[in-house]
């Protein structure tokens, strides 16, 4: 608090509302999305497209406004928001089924084909802040896909890992299109867009 008051007598002109810039991400959005409804969401660099997926997924909070939703949300925005580096992957699989709301005892149940579909191995047992950030990417993407989202959140298609996992992943994405009753997906592929939803917000 010293250090506070200090640097406010020495610099003033840091510490009025005048310098403060406010800037709104979002503003005036209304919008519904309904069970089948594929929406694509486009817009240049800077226009609020992942901002409004973190809004979402629950990452961030409105500044105002509501936000009303029902059904499980899988969200592949940043990886592993909700890790904890100091816990094993096998841990981390609980601990984001428990933010994600899901039972102890039906996370049990899809543990075994998320350490599979991540082909982490032994690893699985180590913590994960000695992972590599293609290890780190395998994980959250295996716990987002395979604990039967309602609502599936993506901000642009799996880009980590090899290959052989990229292919793996895009070919998951392509069911969960299909399986999950919403899907919101940003993409600057208008291909994509074109092949994959059926409504589109600019």
């Amino acid at each position: 608090a010293g250090r506070k008051v200090l640097s406010r007598l020495r610099h003033p002109e840091y510490h009025t509302h005048e310098n403060i810039e406010e800037f709104w991400a979002l503003q005036n959005l209304d919008l519904e999305v309904r069970t089948g409804d594929r929406l694509g969401i486009i817009g240049r660099n800077g226009a609020g497209k992942t901002t409004l997926l973190k809004l979402l997924s629950r990452i961030t909070s409105p500044t105002a406004g509501q936000i009303k939703i029902r059904g499980r949300v899988a969200s592949l925005l940043e990886v592993g928001t909700g890790f904890h580096p100091e816990l094993t992957g096998r841990e981390n699989i609980y601990l984001n089924g428990a933010i994600l709301g899901i039972p102890k005892d039906e996370m049990r149940q899809h543990e075994e084909e998320i350490i599979e579909f991540s082909e982490l191995g032994d690893f699985i047992n180590s913590p994960v802040k000695y992972y590599s950030s293609g290890m780190f990417s395998r994980l959250a993407f295996s716990i987002a896909v395979m604990t039967d989202p309602e609502i599936l959140i993506v901000d642009e298609i799996l880009a980590a890992g090899d290959a052989h996992f990229v292919t793996k992943a895009t070919d998951k994405m392509q069911d969960l299109f299909h399986t999950s009753q919403i899907v919101l997906f940003v993409s600057h592929a208008i291909d994509q867009m074109a092949n994959l939803c059926n409504r589109v917000i600019v």
